[in-house]
């Protein structure tokens, strides 16, 4: 009661000294129609409010003279001073916002989301507008739009659909949040973000904003290297429409078709969309074909009720290049001494068409549902509740032709894998480069005399190689929920929580015996020595339905179930005056973790649930020195949970003797230059990452030159390993008159693991290999691998004419270190990792957008990498070149590397509508 009354008063009170009303009307000058959406808060106080559906606001004011500040996703802040007398309502007109091309603007926070504000929240903030994103991605990665912020490295891998990756201050995903709207995305047993699965997300978003760092999220998410927060399209966009086309290098196809039906007279609102790609790849074997849809439904209930639904996914099927290739293989199917960075080891030809063994197909729906509740002048209730089914996996091979996997085995002499010969050994043919013919199988049972296939562990000649699928679907549900209250005209208060339940299935399935009669399956030890012949084919079709069951499908090599339950609380006291602001967050996590396995336990077993409590500490301070200059500080700790695998090691339900949780701190200096011309950030930050558990690879070679046999592939189980980022960033963004407008940025790491480390290494069947004891690392002080250290850019956008302007984008990443083996270190005080060549890549665009009465028609061409420079993205092993090694570009022909692409192209035609 009292604090209904406390509420009641401090109501009446902001209502008795409302001194006056302004109005207004924002307007888009790149769009020359109304803004709806955009904020507008007086300066130096907690007073706002929110254009409507036609960019009109009026806003009570206390003061009789002061400023307002008008902001959106994207476009340049504008302030504008105002005069009103007691009683008075003061009409300021139409007030003109331009976009920013750098969008070093404050963002509008939507509902659960935490979204940086220029020159107030104290975070190294970088934003692209969904402008620059339709225009300059092309056909590249989703990822690789942030390749000109600060301190990222985005890679495409292999080279497949949606392989991409990426890394913020030398931290993947599994220690970096994506957040879409505010809802966290990163898989919940092992943090990554497959981007295959978000491919659709280019067509909807309205802006990416990436927080380098601890960030301003309240939620206790992995955020060691940053945030990158993706804000969807809204489904109270203006009427009208867009239909797309556009066509790349390698048969790259894309359509798009969109339509937003703006705000009713009864609060209805909705956005559709639905596109399609397809295309045969860059990389040999890497055919793709994918689908996007959006459904986006709003509904104003009232002036204190608004609710939001969005649907959306992105089904497809892509085949890869899965592993990484010698440097030696790309030089010997290349021409004049040059690599081929197209080839691709890890498919061939069926009767003509491609089969391969390395794919990927999926489809992971989310839903969500959002509630804005204004509970009164000063408090508001904003609730997500979401769910998330995915369905799928990838593609591979499984089983042995005379003790040799596909991988072993003599390719064609194009450098393919011999499908054809596959099928053939399989059916009994003899083919005389496999060495001894194929035995029928000989064993009990009905099937003696017919050829049987059977996993990687058969050794025997009895063995044959399949085509088999590994499954990885989850459902998973959740709600986050903030509660936000102002204390004060300055100082807010946010109180929420965050729960989420993920169940994932890990199994696989045959996909094609390629020959055989039958497969054998004695992996599981409850039902051994099963005959299965059901085949599932790995596409788009069968993961759209994301309800069916899985219970009567044959299961091979494993079967096993991750449970993760997530509770969590935060809150944060914010503080925001006339030059100075600043925030103190806390919030506390329990993750529950469980493991059911139904192969390798008899009976079957689900283990209890252990419970594991973290939470995090940050905080940070802003000063606005004048209009132009501004300084901020931020540290933060976090007392991170370890990922599944490090909860229950060998993959199995043993659990982990040395659980602990992952200790991240994190401090963080930064300095803004604002004026109306030129713009400009400096930030310096340094993390430290203790107690990790990793699995890694490792691999025992114990009889030099000898088949394949003598070879063990396995993991190492490392504890305790710690690293040290440190680093400074500086991007820049300006333009001379309304024609030109340039931007870049130079970031320079320096990230190095911290003591050395000790190491367990186990066998693919997770036995302890014979001979090999736990063993010392010798990392201390060495580099860390798979992102550039350091990164530079630079680029222009220059208007030749009215609708007609170029660009270009010139991009620099230098310090590549290597990846490496877990064995490479064992007991080597002189270890150290080799560095990749630095690389320079060069991006030509341009635009012409020609209006017809309301409607316009726009053309883009991209052209990327236009010198058609060879280079090498990243390496995972780690040969040193000694001076009678072979080299390329002073790198031992012997590692394993992937190559980026080169010159490739894009155009495309849109008519809004």
């Amino acid at each position: 009661m009292r604090k209904l009354l406390l509420l009641a008063m401090l109501f009446a009170s902001a209502t008795i000294f409302a001194q006056g009303t302004i109005t207004g009307t924002v307007m888009d000058s790149e769009m020359d129609g109304p803004l709806p959406g955009a904020n507008v808060m007086v300066v130096g106080t907690q007073q706002g409010a929110m254009t409507d559906f036609d960019g009109k606001f009026s806003l009570d004011v206390e003061d009789a003279s002061g400023k307002i500040r008008i902001s959106f996703v994207g476009y340049e802040p504008k302030t504008v001073q105002f005069n009103v007398s007691a009683g008075q309502t003061v009409n300021l007109g139409q007030i003109t916002l331009s976009p920013d091309a750098n969008a070093l603007s404050e963002v509008v926070v939507m509902g659960v989301a935490d979204l940086a504000k220029d020159r107030q929240t104290p975070v190294a903030v970088s934003t692209i507008r969904s402008a620059e994103i339709q225009e300059k991605l092309g056909n590249q990665e989703f990822p690789e739009i942030l390749n000109t912020t600060p301190s990222i490295y985005a890679t495409k891998q292999g080279g497949g659909f949606g392989d991409s990756r990426i890394t913020i201050r030398g931290f993947d995903t599994q220690n970096s949040a994506v957040m879409i709207n505010g809802i966290p995305v990163n898989d919940m047993e092992n943090g990554q973000v497959y981007w295959s699965n978000w491919a659709g997300l280019s067509d909807v978003t309205s802006a990416i904003q990436v927080q380098r760092g601890l960030g301003s999220s309240k939620l206790a998410v992995s955020s060691v290297g940053g945030t990158i927060n993706v804000v969807t399209r809204s489904s109270q966009m203006s009427e009208g429409g867009m239909v797309q086309a556009s066509a790349g290098n390698d048969g790259y196809l894309k359509t798009l078709a969109s339509y937003n039906t703006g705000l009713s007279d009864n609060g209805w609102s909705g956005s559709f969309l639905l596109s399609r790609t397809s295309g045969d790849g860059y990389v040999n074997g890497t055919s793709f074909e994918a689908y996007n849809y959006y459904i986006g439904v709003g509904y104003k209930a009232n002036e204190d009720h608004e609710f939001n639904f969005m649907l959306t996914g992105a089904p497809q099927q892509h085949n890869q290049r899965g592993f990484f290739t010698p440097l030696s293989s790309y030089l010997e199917y290349g021409e004049n001494g040059e690599p081929n960075e197209k080839y691709n080891p890890d498919f061939g030809y069926r009767n003509g068409e491609e089969f391969t063994f390395s794919g990927n197909f999926y489809h992971k729906p989310v839903a969500s549902l959002s509630w804005e509740w204004d509970i009164s002048s000063l408090s508001k209730l904003s609730t997500s509740a979401y769910a998330s089914f995915g369905r799928g996996g990838s593609i591979g091979s499984i089983g042995r032709i005379n003790g040799r996997q596909s991988f072993a085995l003599p390719l064609t002499d194009d450098g393919l894998l011999p499908i054809d010969d596959i099928f053939a050994w399989n059916s009994g043919q003899d083919v005389p480069a496999f060495g001894d013919p194929r035995q029928p199988y000989s064993g009990e049972g009905q099937y003696q005399g017919d050829f049987v296939n059977s996993g990687n562990q058969d050794r025997s000649g009895e063995n044959g190689i399949s085509q088999r699928s590994s499954v990885n679907s989850h459902n998973w549900f959740g709600v986050i929920s903030n509660f936000e209250t102002e204390l004060t005209d300055k100082i807010t208060l946010d109180l929420g929580a965050d729960l989420r339940s993920y169940k994932g299935f890990h199994y696989r399935r045959l996909v094609d015996l390629m020959g055989a009669d039958i497969y054998r399956s004695e992996a599981d030890q409850n039902n051994p020595n099963r005959f299965l012949s059901e085949t599932y084919d790995p596409t788009i079709s069968n993961t759209l339905n994301v309800f069916k069951s899985i219970d009567d499908e044959e299961k091979i090599d494993y079967y096993n179930i991750g449970y993760v339950r997530w509770a969590g609380v935060f809150g944060q006291l914010e503080y925001v005056g006339d030059r100075v602001s600043a925030f103190v967050q806390g919030s506390l996590s329990n993750q529950g973790f469980a493991r059911e396995e139904f192969f390798n336990e008899t009976p079957p077993e689900k283990t209890d649930f252990e419970n594991i409590l973290g939470g995090n500490i940050k905080g940070g301070m802003n000063f606005n020195i004048d209009e132009k200059h501004n300084v901020f500080g931020n540290i933060g700790y976090y007392s991170k949970q370890p990922l599944f695998d490090a909860v229950y090691i060998n993959f199995g339900n043993t659990l982990n003797p040395n659980l602990t949780n992952e200790k991240v701190f994190g401090i963080e200096l930064g300095y803004g230059f604002r004026s109306q011309y030129f713009n400009a950030n400096v930030n310096a930050y340094r993390t430290s990452w203790a107690d990790r558990f990793e699995s890694d690879a490792a691999t025992f070679v114990f009889n030099e030159g000898q088949p394949d046999e003598n070879e063990i592939r396995g993991t190492a189980n490392l504890l305790g390993i710690t690293q040290v980022h440190t680093g400074f960033e500086f991007d820049f963004y300006g333009r001379i008159g309304n024609k030109l407008r340039w931007n870049g940025m130079v970031s320079v790491g320096n990230w190095e693991y911290k003591d050395d480390v000790r190491a367990s290494y186990f066998d693919e069947n997770q036995n302890p290999i014979p001979g090999v004891d736990d063993a010392v690392l010798s990392l201390d002080g060495v580099k860390v691998g798979n992102a550039a250290q350091f990164t530079a850019s630079a680029g222009a956008d220059y208007q030749i004419i009215d609708n007609l302007s170029v660009d270009a984008t010139y991009r620099f990443a230098d310090n590549l270190y290597a990846d490496f083996d877990a064995t490479d270190a064992l007991d080597d005080p002189n270890f150290e990792v080799f560095e990749l060549p630095s690389f320079g890549l060069l991006d030509l665009g341009a635009s012409y957008g020609l209006d017809l009465g309301e409607n316009r028609l726009n053309f883009r061409v991209n052209v990327n990498n236009v010198t058609d420079n060879i280079y090498m993205s990243e390496s995972n092993t780690n040969i040193l070149a000694g001076p009678e090694d072979d080299t390329y570009d002073g790198v031992n022909t012997r590692n394993n590397v992937f190559f980026g692409w080169g010159r490739t192209w894009n155009a495309s035609v849109s008519f809004n509508f």
